[in-house]
Protein backbone atom coordinates (compact mmCIF):
# COMPACT_ATOMS: atom_id res chain seq x y z
CA UNK A 1 0.00 0.00 0.00
CA UNK A 2 1.39 3.71 -0.85
CA UNK A 3 2.83 5.77 2.21
CA UNK A 4 -0.05 8.66 1.11
CA UNK A 5 -2.82 6.03 1.52
CA UNK A 6 -1.53 4.71 5.10
CA UNK A 7 -1.14 8.50 5.94
CA UNK A 8 -5.09 8.94 4.80
CA UNK A 9 -6.15 5.52 6.68
CA UNK A 10 -5.14 7.17 9.85
CA UNK A 11 -6.37 10.53 9.25
CA UNK A 12 -10.07 8.86 8.16
CA UNK A 13 -9.47 6.49 11.75
CA UNK A 14 -9.05 10.11 13.80
CA UNK A 15 -12.19 11.46 11.83
CA UNK A 16 -14.09 8.49 12.05
CA UNK A 17 -13.47 7.70 16.05
CA UNK A 18 -13.79 11.70 16.76
CA UNK A 19 -10.45 11.58 18.47
CA UNK A 20 -9.71 14.87 20.22
CA UNK A 21 -6.07 16.77 20.06
CA UNK A 22 -4.37 14.52 23.06
CA UNK A 23 -6.56 11.38 22.53
CA UNK A 24 -4.12 7.98 21.87
CA UNK A 25 -4.23 6.18 18.61
CA UNK A 26 -4.20 2.42 18.47
CA UNK A 27 -0.90 0.65 19.11
CA UNK A 28 1.78 0.12 16.36
CA UNK A 29 0.80 -3.59 16.40
CA UNK A 30 -3.19 -2.90 15.90
CA UNK A 31 -2.02 -0.37 13.24
CA UNK A 32 -0.12 -2.95 10.93
CA UNK A 33 -2.88 -5.65 11.43
CA UNK A 34 -5.99 -2.45 10.86
CA UNK A 35 -4.07 -1.21 7.86
CA UNK A 36 -2.75 -4.26 6.70
CA UNK A 37 0.37 -2.82 6.19
CA UNK A 38 4.17 -3.57 7.57
CA UNK A 39 5.73 -2.31 10.95
CA UNK A 40 8.13 0.29 8.72
CA UNK A 41 5.58 1.48 6.54
CA UNK A 42 3.08 1.92 9.69
CA UNK A 43 6.03 4.17 11.13
CA UNK A 44 7.00 6.24 8.71
CA UNK A 45 3.38 7.29 7.92
CA UNK A 46 3.27 8.31 11.68
CA UNK A 47 6.03 10.16 10.71
CA UNK A 48 4.69 12.21 7.85
CA UNK A 49 1.71 12.82 9.81
CA UNK A 50 3.89 14.00 12.81
CA UNK A 51 6.01 16.13 10.66
CA UNK A 52 2.67 17.77 9.55
CA UNK A 53 0.93 18.33 13.20
CA UNK A 54 -1.63 15.70 13.03
CA UNK A 55 0.10 12.69 15.22
CA UNK A 56 2.00 13.29 17.95
CA UNK A 57 4.96 10.40 18.64
CA UNK A 58 5.52 10.29 22.62
CA UNK A 59 8.35 7.19 22.67
CA UNK A 60 7.94 4.98 25.07
CA UNK A 61 4.26 6.19 25.59
CA UNK A 62 2.27 5.88 22.53
CA UNK A 63 1.22 7.69 19.62
CA UNK A 64 -1.48 10.57 20.00
CA UNK A 65 -3.64 12.89 18.44
CA UNK A 66 -1.44 15.92 17.44
CA UNK A 67 -2.05 19.53 18.06
CA UNK A 68 -3.10 19.74 14.70
CA UNK A 69 -1.45 23.64 14.48
CA UNK A 70 -0.34 25.89 11.95
CA UNK A 71 3.82 25.31 12.94
CA UNK A 72 4.05 23.47 9.29
CA UNK A 73 2.46 26.34 7.61
CA UNK A 74 4.74 28.75 9.13
CA UNK A 75 7.54 26.53 8.28
CA UNK A 76 6.59 26.38 4.90
CA UNK A 77 5.79 29.90 4.30
CA UNK A 78 8.95 31.44 5.81
CA UNK A 79 11.04 29.28 4.45
CA UNK A 80 9.49 30.09 0.97
CA UNK A 81 9.86 33.49 1.26
CA UNK A 82 13.66 33.71 2.47
CA UNK A 83 13.87 31.56 -0.69
CA UNK A 84 12.41 33.20 -2.79
CA UNK A 85 14.21 36.96 -1.48
CA UNK A 86 17.22 35.22 -2.33
CA UNK A 87 16.79 34.71 -5.47
CA UNK A 88 15.70 38.17 -6.20
CA UNK A 89 11.84 37.88 -6.07
CA UNK A 90 9.64 40.54 -3.97
CA UNK A 91 8.35 37.42 -1.76
CA UNK A 92 8.60 39.96 1.44
CA UNK A 93 6.11 41.71 -0.10
CA UNK A 94 4.08 39.65 -1.09
CA UNK A 95 3.32 38.22 2.22
CA UNK A 96 3.30 41.40 3.71
CA UNK A 97 0.22 42.06 1.03
CA UNK A 98 -1.39 38.81 2.31
CA UNK A 99 -1.30 39.98 5.63
CA UNK A 100 -2.27 43.27 4.69
CA UNK A 101 -5.60 41.65 2.72
CA UNK A 102 -6.50 39.65 5.53
CA UNK A 103 -6.49 42.17 8.04
CA UNK A 104 -7.91 45.23 6.30
CA UNK A 105 -10.52 43.26 5.59
CA UNK A 106 -11.37 41.59 9.15
CA UNK A 107 -10.92 45.15 10.80
CA UNK A 108 -13.92 46.80 9.55
CA UNK A 109 -15.67 44.30 11.00
CA UNK A 110 -14.66 44.77 14.61
CA UNK A 111 -15.02 48.49 14.15
CA UNK A 112 -17.83 49.76 16.49
CA UNK A 113 -18.60 46.30 17.90
CA UNK A 114 -15.62 45.61 20.12
CA UNK A 115 -16.92 44.77 24.20
CA UNK A 116 -15.77 47.24 26.43
CA UNK A 117 -13.55 45.10 28.28
CA UNK A 118 -11.32 44.89 24.98
CA UNK A 119 -11.40 48.31 24.46
CA UNK A 120 -9.70 48.66 28.14
CA UNK A 121 -7.54 46.09 27.30
CA UNK A 122 -6.39 47.63 24.16
CA UNK A 123 -6.22 50.51 26.15
CA UNK A 124 -3.38 49.74 28.71
CA UNK A 125 -1.68 47.80 25.77
CA UNK A 126 -1.34 50.76 23.90
CA UNK A 127 -0.32 52.75 27.38
CA UNK A 128 2.22 49.87 27.76
CA UNK A 129 3.85 50.11 24.42
CA UNK A 130 4.01 54.18 24.80
CA UNK A 131 5.87 53.03 28.13
CA UNK A 132 7.99 50.60 26.41
CA UNK A 133 9.00 53.10 23.41
CA UNK A 134 10.12 55.67 26.06
CA UNK A 135 12.39 53.33 27.87
CA UNK A 136 14.31 52.18 24.51
CA UNK A 137 11.66 49.98 23.38
CA UNK A 138 12.53 46.81 25.82
CA UNK A 139 9.45 44.65 25.51
CA UNK A 140 7.84 46.16 22.56
CA UNK A 141 7.55 43.60 20.50
CA UNK A 142 5.59 41.15 23.46
CA UNK A 143 2.99 43.94 23.46
CA UNK A 144 2.53 44.55 20.24
CA UNK A 145 1.63 41.09 19.53
CA UNK A 146 -0.59 40.76 21.95
CA UNK A 147 -2.41 44.05 20.71
CA UNK A 148 -2.96 42.01 17.73
CA UNK A 149 -4.04 38.91 19.52
CA UNK A 150 -6.87 41.07 21.71
CA UNK A 151 -7.58 42.88 18.25
CA UNK A 152 -8.39 40.24 16.46
CA UNK A 153 -10.14 37.75 19.68
CA UNK A 154 -13.29 40.13 19.15
CA UNK A 155 -14.13 37.92 15.89
CA UNK A 156 -14.48 35.10 17.78
CA UNK A 157 -13.11 32.81 15.06
CA UNK A 158 -10.22 30.39 16.27
CA UNK A 159 -9.17 29.60 12.82
CA UNK A 160 -9.22 33.19 11.73
CA UNK A 161 -7.11 33.96 15.17
CA UNK A 162 -4.93 31.11 14.23
CA UNK A 163 -3.79 32.09 10.55
CA UNK A 164 -3.39 35.74 11.47
CA UNK A 165 -0.68 34.79 14.42
CA UNK A 166 0.51 32.19 11.41
CA UNK A 167 1.38 35.08 9.29
CA UNK A 168 1.84 37.10 11.54
CA UNK A 169 4.76 34.40 13.13
CA UNK A 170 6.06 33.86 9.25
CA UNK A 171 6.80 37.51 8.71
CA UNK A 172 8.79 37.50 12.02
CA UNK A 173 10.55 35.17 11.50
CA UNK A 174 11.83 35.95 7.89
CA UNK A 175 12.77 39.71 9.16
CA UNK A 176 14.99 38.02 11.64
CA UNK A 177 16.83 36.24 8.95
CA UNK A 178 16.84 38.79 6.64
CA UNK A 179 17.40 41.99 8.60
CA UNK A 180 16.44 45.63 7.93
CA UNK A 181 15.49 48.63 8.72
CA UNK A 182 14.34 48.98 12.66
CA UNK A 183 11.29 50.71 13.15
CA UNK A 184 10.24 54.06 15.09
CA UNK A 185 8.64 53.05 18.30
CA UNK A 186 7.05 56.36 18.24
CA UNK A 187 5.56 55.49 14.84
CA UNK A 188 4.62 52.22 15.92
CA UNK A 189 2.72 53.55 18.75
CA UNK A 190 1.15 56.01 17.09
CA UNK A 191 -0.67 54.17 14.66
CA UNK A 192 -1.91 51.13 17.12
CA UNK A 193 -3.39 54.40 19.04
CA UNK A 194 -5.01 55.39 15.78
CA UNK A 195 -6.25 51.89 14.84
CA UNK A 196 -7.43 51.47 18.16
CA UNK A 197 -9.42 54.60 18.17
CA UNK A 198 -10.92 54.06 14.65
CA UNK A 199 -11.98 50.55 15.81
CA UNK A 200 -13.32 52.26 18.92
CA UNK A 201 -14.76 55.34 17.06
CA UNK A 202 -16.99 52.59 15.15
CA UNK A 203 -15.73 54.34 11.70
CA UNK A 204 -14.96 51.11 9.99
CA UNK A 205 -13.73 53.41 7.02
CA UNK A 206 -11.30 55.13 8.97
CA UNK A 207 -10.18 51.72 10.39
CA UNK A 208 -9.24 50.26 7.25
CA UNK A 209 -7.47 53.60 6.83
CA UNK A 210 -5.10 53.21 9.68
CA UNK A 211 -4.09 49.67 9.20
CA UNK A 212 -3.39 50.44 5.97
CA UNK A 213 -1.38 53.45 7.15
CA UNK A 214 0.21 50.70 9.14
CA UNK A 215 1.29 48.34 6.47
CA UNK A 216 2.32 50.79 4.42
CA UNK A 217 4.92 52.27 7.07
CA UNK A 218 6.00 48.89 7.26
CA UNK A 219 5.91 48.50 3.53
CA UNK A 220 8.38 51.12 3.11
CA UNK A 221 10.82 50.12 5.56
CA UNK A 222 11.11 46.28 3.37
CA UNK A 223 12.47 49.15 0.25
CA UNK A 224 15.67 48.64 2.02
CA UNK A 225 16.64 45.07 2.42
CA UNK A 226 18.27 43.45 -0.46
CA UNK A 227 18.84 40.49 -1.35
CA UNK A 228 21.75 39.12 0.58
CA UNK A 229 22.95 35.82 2.71
CA UNK A 230 21.26 34.99 5.79
CA UNK A 231 22.29 37.48 8.93
CA UNK A 232 20.28 38.51 12.40
CA UNK A 233 18.52 41.75 12.02
CA UNK A 234 16.24 43.92 14.14
CA UNK A 235 13.29 42.33 16.49
CA UNK A 236 10.51 42.94 13.95
CA UNK A 237 6.91 42.39 14.89
CA UNK A 238 3.82 44.17 13.67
Amino acid sequence: MAARDLQERIKRLILDERLASGAPLPTEPELMEYLGASRNSVREALKALQAMGIVEIRHGFGTFVGPMSLAPMIEGLAFRTVAGHYRGEDSLLQLLELREAVETGLVSRLAGRLPQADLVELDGLVSRMEHQAAHGGDGLTDTDRAFHATLYRGLDNVLLSEVLEALRDAFHRVRTDLGGVPRDPWITCGQHREILDAVRSGDAIRAEGAIREHFGNIRARLSTTSPQGPHRGHNERV
